[in-house]
């Protein structure tokens, strides 16, 4: 199966179809972590700012500094925060702009597998960590075909339309998650699978989220026949479960890991 490359470059539109979610993994990853309070914290992969939130709003932090690749992401994250509460960089996981020893937790939320170099990414997250700090994240199972896209997936399997395959997928089970943490010199590698469910407030809220332009399956839709796409919406209505008021809601599930940098 062919590998996509995807771009983060619509902020708005990744909020739309990654923001809830974010959210909602995020906090079930942070009572999972049980952070200790006054850390100092580095979000590697930021995007919206959906976990730099969350960091704000619910860990006592000392200082929270995030950095992501693409500068519309930095640009609406900073629009989203109040002004001055975290130091935003536009920079690579693979090239971090902090010295040595500078944070006491590191954490990546549903970016790491997007890096192209991921060694190379530990290497770095786990410099800017101080010595018996935390280098920890979460990534979508896509190894598993758990993530938020599945019930499309699947949809377009059923049509007989191949489905790319999403980069990194190969480190998203948690035992890749493990050889990759413990690879990197981290010690005590834990590793945790979570899940959460999400309401939609009607299936074509949930239609247009996950249809973005700049998703593989939104690209491999806005391609279809006509007639095809109401074939794949209806087939994805039928396997997604109503809730009560006639929105769509399911369930989705992530791999978290989390490990020590070594003592110095």
């Amino acid at each position: 199966m062919t590998q996509t490359t995807i771009v983060f470059d619509d902020a708005r539109a990744y909020e739309y179809f990654m923001g809830r979610w974010s959210r909602a993994l995020g906090m079930v990853f942070l009572e999972w972590l049980a952070p200790p309070q006054g850390a100092c914290w580095l979000d590697v992969g930021c995007g919206t700012g959906a976990f730099t939130q969350l960091l704000l709003d619910g860990c006592a932090s000392a200082a929270v500094a995030a950095i992501d690749p693409a500068p519309s992401q930095i640009d609406f994250a900073r629009q989203q925060l109040p002004a001055g509460s975290v130091d935003f960089r536009v920079a690579d996981a693979q090239a971090i702009p902090f010295p040595d020893n500078s944070f006491d937790i590191v954490a990546s939320a549903l970016a790491l597998n997007f890096v192209p170099d991921r060694t190379r990414a530990l290497s770095e997250m786990r410099r800017v960590c101080r010595p018996g700090g935390y280098v920890a994240g979460y990534v979508w199972d896509f190894a598993g075909e758990r993530s938020s896209a599945w019930p499309l997936r699947l949809g377009l399997r059923h049509i007989d339309i191949p489905v790319p395959t999403i980069p990194g997928t190969e480190h998203t089970s948690t035992e890749a998650l493990h050889a990759l943490f413990t690879d990197a010199g981290l010690e005590a590698t834990v590793e945790q699978s979570i899940e959460v469910a999400l309401t939609f407030v009607s299936f074509e809220d949930y239609w247009r989220s996950q249809t973005a332009a700049f998703t593989p399956q939104g690209k491999i839709v806005a391609t279809l026949p006509d007639s095809d796409r109401l074939r794949l919406k209806k087939l994805v209505q039928m396997t997604l479960p109503t809730a009560s008021g006639g929105g769509i809601s399911y369930a989705a599930g992530a791999n978290a890991v989390k490990a020590r940098c070594p003592p110095a």
